[in-house]
């Protein structure tokens, strides 16, 4: 260091010095609000000193989620476009998410789609020969020779074609009502994947070929649905013609035993009429002879039934009933039968199929019983459990309802019985409370909530056996005589435990 900046270096020392004395020299003469007012202004710069750093730091924060955003709709973007992609086969939820399908075609018959279908396969066989199934570039070169090229494109072409309808031979082959959705969407995602496939070679699938298996996927579907249709057509058909062959032979049977019974009174009859030759003034001759004239007279008129019922097929009863212990309350089976004896019908309906027997609410006879009953059915028609099957004659309505519509309509005078019976129902529950009450270890008040389709039995302090090792309690009822259940005699224990491995290696 020289001189010069030595002598320059204290000149500086010097005035920073003095430079400091003015400065406290002006503090001390500055008054105390000046004073405050100063060390304001500094606070106030260190202040925004520090806003603008805090501002600095917010910024960069601001930017990160800026671009966290950014990010998340991207793969919000990137998510929606793999559920488009994605497509459920899963049956269960094929099953609450599958719509109401509305035909396209309107065939009468199975027969008439069979031949819709060849036709359709027939017209993509011809696309196929054609080349205009799939497209692709024509002037496509492999190391500069376009017939190289040509056949690759081609074969590419047949490779794509041939999985495009394995894919759709596979979905049309397995279509149902609850999967028709998903397959016909499958078919289009499959169109476009072959697309992305193909995209060097401008290879796709065309939109006509795409437009012959969408309609091949529907005609075959509508084909399933017509063949079970039809099949449910020949059932209910064969159903006719055994119950018009039962009621045929019931009629037969029932005209043999009248006319039976007819040729006995008659020849009794003619016995009494011949021994009044001899005795005219006989009191117990005649009064066995208008007794045999009133039997006489109901046999003619049964005889008549029976050729009226034969004459007029469509006279038969028209049935109310309810099955509360299978069905719940205010599930009613309004249904139809042209038997003589109508109870047969229910008591058919009330066989080892459902856990109880039917219960007549109303029976009604009428010249046309098929028109009445399907007036029955409209009047509640969206009352019916299930909507697709027609022959399902059940409905949720009240017995106040079906009153009403027949008494308004039909008949005022038909008879209802209100209350259904379901004895065995009833003794079900009845002996299920008692089990209930047996297997109690107090005999504190019993009281067992049973769901809103039940009644709820309140029995208060039941009766003790004196010896309850000896003593049987009885049910009486109308089919015999039962023994009450005794649970408290039956002793639940768990069995020994099982070593699975140890069943396994003896088998």
């Amino acid at each position: 260091m020289g001189f010069l900046d030595t002598f320059k270096g204290n000149q500086y020392k010097a005035e920073l010095d003095q430079l400091k004395q003015e400065h406290e020299s002006l503090k001390e003469l500055m008054t105390p609000d000046i004073q405050e007012a100063f060390h304001i202004k500094k606070e106030i710069a260190r202040l925004q000193n520090m806003q603008a750093a805090e501002q600095k730091n917010l910024d960069s924060i601001q930017s990160a989620i800026n671009h966290k955003n950014s990010e998340l709709a991207s793969l919000d973007r990137a998510i929606q476009e793999k559920k488009k992609n994605l497509i459920s086969m899963d049956d269960e939820i094929l099953v609450q998410e599958f719509g109401l399908y509305k035909p396209q075609y309107d065939f009468a018959s199975a027969l008439d789609y069979k031949e819709a279908l060849a036709e359709i396969r027939s017209e993509q066989k011809t696309l196929i020969k054609n080349k205009q199934a799939v497209t692709g570039n024509t002037q496509w070169q492999v190391n500069g020779s376009s017939s190289k090229g040509q056949k690759m494109v081609n074969d590419t072409q047949k490779l794509l074609l041939r999985a495009f309808n394995v894919e759709c031979d596979e979905l049309i082959s397995k279509v149902r009502y609850t999967n028709f959705d998903a397959s016909l969407n499958r078919i289009y995602k499959s169109a476009e994947a072959i697309s992305k496939l193909g995209i060097i070679m401008s290879i796709s699938i065309t939109q006509q070929y795409l437009s012959a298996k969408v309609k091949e996927l529907r005609l075959a579907f509508e084909y399933q649905l017509k063949k079970q249709q039809e099949k449910e057509e020949q059932r209910a058909a064969r159903a006719e013609q055994r119950e018009q062959a039962r009621i045929q032979k019931e009629l037969e049977e029932r005209r043999r035993k009248v006319e039976k019974e007819q040729a006995h009174y008659q020849t009794a009859y003619e016995k009494i009429i011949a021994q009044l030759l001899a005795h005219p003034d006989d009191a117990g001759l005649l009064s066995r002879k208008e007794e045999m004239e009133h039997t006489l007279s109901d046999i003619n008129k049964a005889l008549n039934d029976i050729d009226y019922r034969q004459a007029n097929m469509k006279a038969g009863y028209v049935y109310v009933i309810s099955n509360i212990g299978s069905f719940g309350r205010d599930i009613y089976k309004i249904g139809m039968t042209r038997r003589l004896e109508p109870q047969d019908r229910v008591d058919e309906l009330g066989d080892a199929s459902v856990p109880f027997n039917f219960d007549v609410h109303a029976m009604i006879f009428s010249d046309d019983a098929p028109a009445l009953e399907a007036a029955l059915h409209r009047a509640f028609e969206d009352k019916k459990v299930n909507m697709v099957n027609h022959r399902r004659e059940f409905f949720h309505v009240t017995l106040n309802e079906i009153k009403k519509v027949i008494k308004e309509n039909f008949d005022k005078t038909v008879e209802f019985t209100d209350t259904p019976d379901a004895e065995q129902y009833r003794i079900s529950l009845k002996m299920k409370g008692e089990c209930f009450e047996n297997s109690s270890q107090d005999n504190k008040t019993y009281s067992h909530s049973y769901s809103e389709n039940t009644f709820t039995p309140n029995i208060s302090q039941p009766p003790v056996p004196a010896n309850p090792e000896t003593a049987i309690e009885l049910l009486h009822t109308k089919w015999g005589t039962y023994k009450m259940p005794d649970p408290y005699r039956i002793q639940l224990k768990k069995g020994p435990r099982t070593d699975i491995k140890k069943f396994e290696s003896n088998n």
